[in-house]
């Protein structure tokens, strides 16, 4: 008879609910334990990480049994394998994901690292932190989560959870502070947007259209400008849309809508839904002038972060953001829903892409003689050169494209003008009848090629070349002719530059740009300033990377950024001239600049002893230094790398496409590596010897060592080991266990048993 369990065994259980509810209540302050979920949730729970029976639902660490990053993954492959077409089937529930602790946990570590500025790993994480959110999802699971409550939070936020006070305690001018002040989100408001972040976007970006590149992971307007010069190329007529006001105030019932088409879970929509139309605190007028006013004290101690929160962006990476696109400005913030908002702004515009997605194929007319589309709609001009047109007769191909870029648009009609004023009016139809936009003519002007269409900061134009075309003839010999054909030209834009610069007082006057002292670093040192300025250039370079005129662009930004830090630094180290900065920096600020007044030993000697930092002079400060524009071609169906990825490991693990490439090695007489080994276990454990070599002198001396063995074996048995035999394998082998020169059969089986033959039987297991 057994022993009996000692009485801290029996008492486990109810020591881990009293540590949860202990936890629990502590870090909530204000509110009680929450009541225990339903018991479905828990069954459902079990189900999915694979646990039953004596397994605590109340103990967080019994719960993590996966890994997220590896739930995450299956969402996207289970996603991407299902095809969107009109008879598939709809999405799989997104419900028993809500119920994953791990992924909860993998929300929690994004928004740490959002709130904090590092990466807490999963080991780190508190058990109080754990139990908190358990209280979190299960809150969420029974519909009593509600976004913006600061009073009883399930979840604190790690900067604030040890400065939080019980909300009992406060003042009545307190708290009506902490209810009408605007403010950022609660922590746990963003810990639910990014898990249903994580579980919504894999099921929308199988499903989005190739034609959007905005707001979205590998479509970058890098890649949105490769794709115009390669496609654009061949079209006369532009259409220009903005479609902002949706991202600015959008319809919930439309987002609602358009969100229930393809995720038919209740849960996760009155999730979205209660995120839109949860009304956010906003500032009343007078408070915006009462803070002007405390800001205005001649006295101000300067400010010191406290500890853990994330430094500002620094003075280059926010000059950058100054120079944004107009089509980049925008960021959807909708209601509660923070970094939910994009992806549901994409939601609503891929109704648009899908509509133009028709209108491509409805209006495309191919012509024989036109090199642009044939029959089958395919190109046939230089893959090589694809922004190139060749001239070709009247009777040209008429065809439409299409790109968007978050809420704007651009259209390419290439026929005649009369088909781009039909594609406008059934545009502007389709934008108030679905989302209840009014637009116009002036709103969507057709320009023509030759103007110089604006787009990401880029101008779109054509020239018309007269390339030397070199093609062999019948007889082997080269003919080299004259060709007649337009080019896609993608150019900076030099005005939109100057404009950004003026904006962020770099420059001043109108006519002439003349450089401003950068009086925002004046009280930096020379290295520090100059490896500012030095980041913002190689972003500029990097910015401008696929721009026909980069060298001229990215040439002007560094005399512009070294005439205002020559100004600064004749200010600051009071030189009273450029020409004196230079003289004594030399052209690219590389040397170090001193005060008259202080005496202080030489650079070098500081540099040698680790006092001083090295100054680096300003890039770029000659056009030949300036790297050349990159016209690497887009290749023809260009898809991001992740989704290359899926798409590959779905395709290999097809069970269709195993059957065929099966098929073929049979065809080619060769077997694959797995069937190789099962071959040579098989026939070690039926024969007690290895198969022979597959060099053909070896496999005719093995045949003949055989001898009498070969005679005990029946006629199909003979055929099957000589069926084996034949065929060569898939890869090549660097030692082979078959290669044997022993005459008899029984020397073979000794000296094979001598090597491997202990080893390779117990691992078989015979």
């Amino acid at each position: 008879m057994p022993p009996p369990p000692p009485r801290r065994a029996l008492l486990a259980p109810l020591l881990r609910l009293r540590a949860f509810s202990s936890s629990s209540s502590s870090l909530a302050h204000h509110p009680p334990l929450p009541p225990p979920p339903r018991r479905h949730q828990f069954v459902a729970a079990d189900a999915i990480t694979g646990q039953g029976g004596g397994g605590n639902p109340l103990d967080p660490a019994q719960l993590l049994r996966d890994d997220p990053v590896a739930i995450t993954a299956s969402l996207w492959v289970s996603s991407f394998r299902a095809q969107p077409t009109a008879a598939a089937p709809p999405p799989p529930s997104l419900s028993p994901f809500l119920s994953r602790l791990e992924l909860w946990v993998l929300a929690y570590q994004k928004a740490y690292a959002d709130e904090t500025g590092s990466y807490l790993p999963r080991s780190s994480i508190p058990a109080s932190t754990l139990s908190s959110l358990l209280a979190l999802r299960n809150a969420v699971l029974d519909a009593r989560f509600r976004f913006g409550n600061r009073l009883t939070p399930f979840l604190r936020s790690p900067r604030a959870a040890a400065a939080a006070q019980d909300p009992a305690t406060l003042s009545k001018r307190k708290l009506r502070a902490l209810l009408t002040t605007p403010g950022p989100a609660p922590f746990q408001d963003r810990v639910v947007q990014e898990l249903l972040l994580l579980l919504l976007e894999p099921v929308y970006e199988a499903r989005f259209s190739p034609k959007s590149f905005a707001f979205r992971p590998g479509r970058s307007p890098h890649a949105a400008i490769r794709t115009i010069r390669r496609s654009f190329a061949p079209y006369l007529w532009y259409i220009k849309g903005d479609l902002s006001p949706l991202l600015h105030s959008p319809d919930p019932a439309l987002v609602v809508g358009a969100l229930i088409r393809d995720v038919r879970d209740k849960k996760v929509v009155d999730l979205v839904r209660s995120a839109l139309l949860t009304p956010p605190v906003t500032a009343r007028p007078g408070d915006e002038d009462a803070a002007k006013k405390k800001k205005k004290r001649k006295y101000q101690k300067k400010k010191v972060l406290p500890e853990g929160e994330p430094k500002p962006d620094p003075y280059w990476l926010q000059t950058f953001f100054g120079f944004a696109p107009e089509e980049a400005l925008t960021q959807p913030d909708w209601g509660h829903c923070g970094v939910l908002s994009p992806l549901l702004a994409n939601v609503c515009l891929d109704e648009l892409d899908k509509w133009m997605e028709e209108k491509i194929n409805e209006l495309y007319r191919p012509s024989k003689s036109d090199v642009v589309g044939g029959e089958d709609g395919v190109e046939q001009g230089n893959t090589s050169w694809p922004e190139f047109v060749p001239t070709s007769g009247p009777d040209k191909t008429r065809k439409v494209d299409y790109i968007r870029f978050g809420g704007h648009f651009l259209i390419g009609v290439r026929g005649p003008r009369a088909d781009a004023a039909v594609l406008r009016k059934q545009l502007v139809e389709f934008c108030d009848q679905r989302f209840r936009i009014k637009l116009d003519n002036e709103s969507l002007p057709i320009e023509h090629i030759t103007k110089g269409i604006m787009f990401l900061d880029h101008v779109l134009c054509r020239r018309v070349v007269y390339p030397t075309l070199r093609y062999t003839a019948t007889g082997g010999k080269i003919i080299s002719e004259k060709g007649v054909g337009t080019l896609l030209s993608v150019t900076a834009s030099l005005k939109q530059c100057i404009k950004q610069f003026r904006k962020l007082e770099f420059l001043k006057g109108d006519r002439e740009p003349d450089p401003q002292p950068c009086f925002r670093m004046f009280h930096a040192t020379q290295a520090h300033t100059n490896a500012q300025m030095n980041k913002l250039l190689l972003t500029m370079a990097e910015w401008y990377r696929y721009a026909d005129n980069r060298k001229k662009v990215v040439n002007f930004c560094s005399y512009i950024i070294r005439g205002s830090l020559a100004k600064l630094y004749a200010a600051k180290y009071k030189l009273r001239s450029r020409a004196k900065v230079y003289k004594i920096a030399s052209r690219n600020l590389s040397r170090p600049l001193k005060d008259k007044k202080g005496q202080s030993p030489e650079y070098h000697n500081l540099l040698r002893m680790g006092l001083v930092d090295s100054i680096d002079g300003l890039q770029y400060t000659r056009m030949s230094m300036v790297p050349d524009p990159d016209y690497t071609p887009l290749p023809s169906g260009w898809r991001p790398d992740h989704e290359k990825i899926l798409l590959e490991y779905i395709k290999l693990t097809d069970q269709q496409t195993l059957d065929e490439q099966r098929s073929c090695i049979r065809e080619e007489g060769l077997i694959t590596p797995q069937d190789y080994i099962s071959m040579l276990v098989w026939s070690y454990k039926k024969n007690a010897v290895l198969l022979p070599s597959f060099k053909e002198n070896d496999h005719k001396g093995s045949t003949e060592d055989l001898g009498s063995d070969t005679d005990e074996l029946g006629d199909e048995e003979i055929g099957n080991l000589d069926h084996v035999d034949s065929p060569k394998v898939l890869f090549p082998t660097e030692t082979s266990l078959c290669s044997c020169s022993c005459k008899s059969q029984k020397e073979k089986a000794e000296k094979q048993k001598k090597r491997v033959g202990y080893n390779f039987t117990r691992r078989c297991g015979d």
